[in-house]
This record gives C-alpha cells, sequence and structure tokens, in this order.
C-alpha cells in the first residue's frame, strides 16, 4: 500500500493556547457542567501561585472545589486511589488538573477509578478503560510532558517498582488551557528536562510505525521549535515568546505522539522511572541519543528528515556522515542545556540492566519502535548510557 493510506485515527481535546488561558478555567468547567470541581496539583504549583489563579477563576464562576495536592513527581497508585476516594467523598461531579504531568497523570488516573470502580493498576495496556472518565479540564505548567492533549496516564506502581502505561482514548481530557506564561517559573533545570522530554515525544513520533501524514506534520515542526528555542529558553526564563515556542512544541509534540505512539526511548525511560524513582525527563534526555543510534538504519531516511528539521545542512554527506552529525547535535544540546549526567550518576548499576531490560520490553510504547530489540539490545543501550 502508498505510504500515508493505511488506516489511521487522530484524536485531540479542544484546547485554548495563549497568555490567560488558565483564567478561563472556571467558565469551561461550567460549560462542561461541573457542579463540584476536584482540583489536582502539587506543592510546587500552589506555591508557584497557579493553583490559586485557577481556584480564583472557579469562584468567579460561582463553582465549589476541593484540592487534591497529594501528589508526588511520578505519580503513584495509592496517590490515584486516595484522590478518587475524595473525589467520592466530596461528591465531586468533574476534575481539572493544574501541574506538570505529574498531577495531570494522577488527574487521569482518579477519573479512570472514579467511573470504572476498580483498581488503577488493573487497566495497564491499550484501550482497557471501559467507562469514560468525568469532564477533565487539564492545565500544563510544564512545557514537556503533553499530558493534556494525550491519551497515555503513566502510573507509578510503587510495590513492583515499574511505571504502568494506561493507553486509551477514553483518557483524552476534554479541555486543555495551554497558557505559556505559567513556564516563567520553570527552573532552568526543569525547563530542560522536560523540553527534552517534548523533544524526545516528537522524535520518536516521527519514526514510529505507526506514524502517518498528520503525526509527521505536528512531529516535525515540534522537532524545529524545540530544537531552536530550547537553549535560550533555559537562558532566558523571563521571555516570554521563548517560552510560547516551547509550550507551543509541546503541544505539537503531544499531538503528534499521543496518536503515532512511542519508541524504546519512553518504554526504556518508564522502566527507570519506576524502579528508582527517576526524574522522566532526564531520563529520555538521557537515553535519547542512545536509542536513536540504535534505531538509525530502521529509518535512515525519517532520521534525515529530523536532523533537516533541526536545522543540519547535510548536503554532499555519506549516510554514515549524516548519522554522525545528526548524534553530534543531539548530544551538544543535551550539553548546552545542561542535562548532561550518565545513568551511573542517578543510581543505575549493572546489576540492575536485566530488570530493567525486562521490564522495558513489557512496556507498550516498545511495540512502535521501529526497530524491534531483544532483551541484550536494550541492555546494551542501557549500558551505553551508564
Amino acid at each position: 500500500m502508498v505510504e500515508g493510506l493505511e488506516l489511521r485515527k487522530f484524536v485531540a481535546p479542544e484546547f485554548i493556547f495563549g497568555v490567560g488561558a488558565r483564567r478561563q478555567a472556571g467558565r469551561y468547567a461550567r460549560n462542561l457542567g461541573a457542579r463540584k470541581l476536584l482540583v489536582v496539583t502539587d506543592p510546587g504549583v500552589i506555591a508557584a501561585g497557579w493553583t490559586k489563579d485557577v481556584t480564583d477563576s472557579i469562584e468567579q464562576a460561582g463553582l465549589p472545589y476541593t484540592i487534591f495536592s497529594g501528589v508526588s513527581p511520578n505519580p503513584r497508585a495509592e496517590e490515584v486511589m486516595t484522590g478518587a476516594e475524595i473525589y467520592r467523598e466530596q461528591r465531586c461531579n468533574a476534575i481539572l488538573a493544574v501541574g506538570g504531568g505529574s498531577p495531570m497523570d494522577c488527574a487521569k488516573g482518579i477519573g479512570i477509578v472514579s467511573s470504572n470502580q476498580r483498581h488503577i493498576l488493573t487497566f495497564e495496556g491499550v484501550d482497557q478503560v471501559e467507562m469514560p472518565m468525568p469532564p477533565l479540564i487539564c492545565i500544563p505548567t510544564t512545557g514537556g510532558t503533553s499530558a493534556d492533549v494525550s491519551q497515555f496516564a503513566i502510573i507509578n506502581d510503587t510495590a513492583e517498582r515499574t511505571k504502568i502505561a494506561i493507553v486509551s482514548k477514553a483518557v483524552l481530557p476534554d479541555l486543555a488551557l495551554i497558557d505559556p506564561l505559567t513556564l516563567t517559573t520553570t527552573g532552568p533545570y526543569l525547563t530542560a528536562c522536560t523540553g527534552m522530554d517534548a523533544l524526545t515525544h516528537a522524535i520518536e513520533a516521527f519514526v514510529s510505525n505507526a506514524h502517518s501524514p498528520m503525526t509527521d506534520l505536528h512531529a516535525l515542526q515540534a522537532i524545529r521549535q524545540i530544537s531552536a528555542h530550547l537553549v535560550d529558553s533555559v537562558n532566558q526564563p523571563d521571555n516570554l515568546e521563548l517560552r510560547s515556542q516551547i509550550m507551543q512544541g509541546s503541544l505539537l509534540a503531544g499531538l503528534a505522539f499521543s496518536n503515532a505512539i512511542l519508541g524504546a526511548n519512553h518504554a526504556m525511560a518508564h522502566s527507570l522511572g519506576g524502579y528508582l524513582d527517576l526524574a522522566h525527563g532526564e531520563c529520555n534526555a538521557i537515553l535519547l541519543d542512545h536509542v536513536i543510534e540504535f534505531n538509525l538504519r530502521a529509518t535512515p531516511e525519517r532520521f534525515e528528515q529530523i536532523a533537516a528539521a533541526m536545522g543540519l545542512d547535510q548536503r554532499g554527506l555519506t549516510s554514515r556522515e549524516k548519522q554522525r552529525e545528526l548524534l553530534a547535535a543531539i548530544r551538544t544540546l543535551k550539553s548546552r542545556v545542561g542535562v548532561d549526567r550518565h545513568l551511573k550518576k542517578l543510581g543505575v548499576s549493572r546489576s540492575d540492566l536485566a530488570s530493567l531490560s525486562r521490564n522495558a520490553l513489557k512496556d507498550p510504547c516498545m511495540v512502535t519502535n521501529p526497530r524491534q530489540p531483544d532483551q541484550r539490545d536494550v541492555e546494551v543501550i542501557f549500558e551505553e548510557a551508564l
């Protein structure tokens, strides 16, 4: 079949993008039929003042709400279950998440449990959520996770030291209010890690074996914007134009990966994050060039398009030279934004690699990687990142 004519679907929530979007929360919650909201957030977002902006908007709309802020950086299954119990006790009928990927994923988990009345860990995998969630509004405050527009929820199973991926159209938020002003309180290292997470989303979506012309469009533009503006965004945190470029790049990457899915990079990062409770964006950044190097031979022409989107002029180069230049550009970008640690520095040892690799191979994201690895392949990639 001619490429691009295969059956593909593309799903996305309604989203409002621009400065002040967060202040529309109350109006849109009322439009969605909210009678009482559970506001899911975390202490850092509360301290930055973004939660209050949102709750002020809810109050102005005349709606009651309850705040749930007991969310860890890697949201845990037990936190989801606690939030679901609060949702039930407080007689809420809608959920609003304000924060990074952790509050948004936790809010999705709470919605799943509230509608389906089962433990969150029973929904692992693709299309396992039968009943739709209550209305969900997401307001992202980091430029990277794109949980506000994706059909993914990633939850930490602390007992098994793994992260589970829940992939379903049922976990797509009803509305995303995307306000780039919220990025101005994000510190340099978090900006770098979340930005590299977004870049990884775009790259993996573009080379995914489930890509389509619609996802390619969003992925390539995300690569252009993030690679061009991330360094300056890290160095100029108050520059709203730069922050807007990164927030928009994150949005585009989210629209791409939500529909094309991801690959080995995220499967391995999920395994790392669950095993050692590590920051997701940093794990992705550490692994990125090593996973690209593994995947290059599976779809070299796609990686050439990625190089072009990053601004590399590869005319006259051999295939091998093009590949080396792309890897060098990724490594240089990582270094310039300060995400240059290795896994060993994060506490990973060689004795962990077999277990980490087994868990990574079980992750749904591995299915759409352009080159299917075996356990030894994954172990080698981890070894190279040590």
